[in-house]
Formats: C-alpha cells, sequence, structure tokens
C-alpha cells in the first residue's frame, strides 16, 4: 500500500477544515454465524487487542464474562506505538506491535522512557510483528491498522474489526461453547434502551473524549467538552432511578460506557482536556463503574498500565517527551 494512503485516528478529521476530529467505519464486516462462511467453532477464531483501546478492551471483557477463554484464542500488543517497518527508513507509520513479556522494555517512537512489556502476548497464530502485518495479510486497501481483530485461523483472513459486531458475536454466536451461556447482554427486552442508550454514548461520550482531545480548533474541542458532559450529565441522571443505563441488568450498553469511565480520571482529563469533572465526582457513575468492574470476569479485563502507557507515550503531537502522570488512586477497586 502506498505510504500516502495509510494513517492513524489522528489524522481523520472533517473534510471542511473546520478542526473536529471524525472516526472512519471499521472495514472488515463479515459474520459468525451457523451455516455461513465463519460458522461458530472451538478454536478456529483468535482475537488481536490491545488492553489501552477501549473498543478492542470490551471485546476481551465479553470473552471473559462469557466463559470463551478456551474457545477464542488472544493475542495482546505492547501499549507503547512503534515503527511498523522499522528497516524502512521512508515508512514513518507508527501503531500496535506485539512483544513478549521477557522482552526489553520499548522507547517511545521518539526514544524517550522504557516501558516493559508487562500483560503482552505475542502472536503465536501468524507471527507477526505488528497488527499492520495483519491487515497486509488479509489484503487490506484501507490503511488504518486498528484493533480489535477477529482473525479466522482457517482462512487464514480477518472475519470482523468492528468492535460492536464483534461483542454480539460473543455474546451470541458461541453459546454452545460457552461456560456461561445464560448471560445475555443484549437481551430482547432491552434491545430498544440498549440501542437508543448506544448511539449518543457512542458519539458524544466514547468518541466524544477523542473528539475533545484531536480536536485541532478551538471551536471544535469546546463543542467536543460540552456534548460530552452533557451526555455524561445525562447519564447520571439516569442512574438515580435505575441501576445501570439500560434498567437493572448488566448489558452491552453498560460496557460501552465502562470502558471510557475507566479511563476517564486517568487519562482523558488530563490528556484530552476533558477537565470540567472526574467521573469519582458523579455519584451514580462512580457507582456503576465499581459495579461494573467488581462483576466477575471484569477487573482481569483492565489493566490501568497498558491504558496509560499507550495513550501517553504513542502520539509525540500531544506528549512528545512520553511522561506518564502519576494519576489519582484507583478509587473503583472500593466496591460501592
Amino acid at each position: 500500500m502506498e505510504g500516502s494512503k495509510i494513517r492513524t485516528a489522528l489524522e481523520e478529521m472533517n473534510e471542511n477544515g473546520d478542526g473536529a476530529f471524525k472516526r472512519k467505519e471499521s472495514q472488515f464486516r463479515k459474520f459468525i454465524e451457523p451455516g455461513g462462511r465463519f460458522p461458530p467453532e472451538a478454536g478456529r477464531y483468535h482475537l488481536y487487542i490491545s488492553l489501552a483501546c477501549p473498543w478492542a478492551n470490551r471485546c476481551l471483557a465479553v470473552r471473559n464474562l462469557k466463559g470463551l477463554q478456551d474457545i477464542i484464542g488472544l493475542s495482546v500488543t505492547h501499549p507503547t506505538w512503534q515503527r511498523t517497518r522499522p528497516d524502512d527508513p521512508n515508512d514513518e507509520h507508527t501503531g500496535w506491535v506485539f512483544a513478549s513479556p521477557d522482552d526489553p522494555p520499548f522507547t517511545s517512537s521518539t526514544g524517550f522512557g522504557s516501558f516493559p512489556p508487562h500483560g503482552c502476548i505475542p502472536d503465536k497464530v501468524n507471527g507477526a510483528k505488528s497488527v499492520r502485518e495483519l491487515y497486509e495479510k488479509a489484503g487490506d486497501t484501507f490503511g488504518k491498522y486498528t484493533v480489535p481483530v477477529l482473525w479466522d485461523k482457517k482462512e487464514g483472513t480477518i472475519v470482523n474489526n468492528e468492535s460492536a459486531e464483534i461483542v454480539r458475536m460473543f455474546n451470541s454466536a458461541f453459546n454452545d461453547f460457552a461456560k456461561h451461556p445464560e448471560l445475555d447482554l443484549y437481551p430482547e427486552p432491552l434491545r430498544k434502551a440498549i440501542d437508543d442508550a448506544n448511539a449518543w454514548i457512542y458519539s458524544t461520550i466514547n468518541n466524544g473524549v477523542y473528539r475533545c482531545g484531536f480536536a485541532q480548533k478551538q471551536g471544535a474541542y469546546e463543542e467536543a467538552v460540552k456534548e460530552l458532559f452533557a451526555s455524561l450529565d445525562r447519564c447520571e441522571k439516569i442512574l438515580d432511578s435505575q441501576k445501570l443505563i439500560a434498567g437493572d441488568a448488566l448489558t452491552e450498553a453498560d460496557l460501552r460506557l465502562f470502558m471510557t469511565l475507566i479511563r476517564f480520571d486517568h487519562v482523558y482529563v488530563v490528556y484530552f482536556k476533558c477537565d470540567r469533572q472526574f467521573i469519582h465526582q458523579y455519584p451514580n457513575l462512580a457507582r456503576l463503574t465499581r459495579d461494573v468492574y467488581h462483576t466477575p470476569g471484569m477487573a482481569e479485563a483492565v489493566d490501568l498500565y497498558h491504558i496509560k502507557t499507550h495513550y501517553f507515550t504513542s502520539h509525540p503531537k500531544l506528549n512528545y517527551y512520553a511522561i506518564v502522570p502519576v494519576g489519582p488512586p484507583e478509587w473503583w477497586k472500593t466496591p460501592a
């Protein structure tokens, strides 16, 4: 692929020049379903993630909650972006790369810091050194090498790289193999409430923090901040009268929100300038964060080292020297 087509999220801006961040849609959108090209099978599929990425992290969370650890394999990238073609001086792309836990520490792409590969799991399926290699093996022509990646070992290709769809597949497609098939994160009676909540939570909160952090003009930033905190206030009000976002049962809407909330006080307040209020200052949102975190299987999917290390060491435009803030206490570890 031509180098001019390769990009990361930082380059995805509105074409009208208003300085607003506009995320592009995922490109691999096949589904695991009985009788289809990709039927549900134990051991056939492999999940590639970063523990830092909220989109990929919720796929891991559902894998854990459903009890699919022995059914779907896992590889975990290093949190700090690296050059994906280090031997090519003309290719400056940085992105997700793999490491083994016993590898020496990485530095940032600008040569600062020392970041050990704690919690990393190398790619033992394809032997890839970077997520970019997986996309190239799958014949990608889009040029954005994101996680999560759901890989089919049989055909040697990417099934899907859209986290929302992977979550749905993990929730239902593998129930014949799951340890917890009874858990339904998208139950029929709550689907309208879940879909409605997902729509505005994604645009103004999940993606909203990125619209704040990646904005290149003051007006775009201030509009994103306004919408972000209006939606957080909306969540707080909803939780006055019910335990969770779509009702009193844990659903994918709660996981979608949780992945932003758990990162907020340590990363988004500082790094993305979302500094009007901390999540721990919202009584109901703090309670929800604690409740979801203490759901069996969820804590194992949350790695604050990966979260903080990635954000503060991977974007030289935002933090050239890769200094990682100490941050506040991990208040969510104390049950509500």
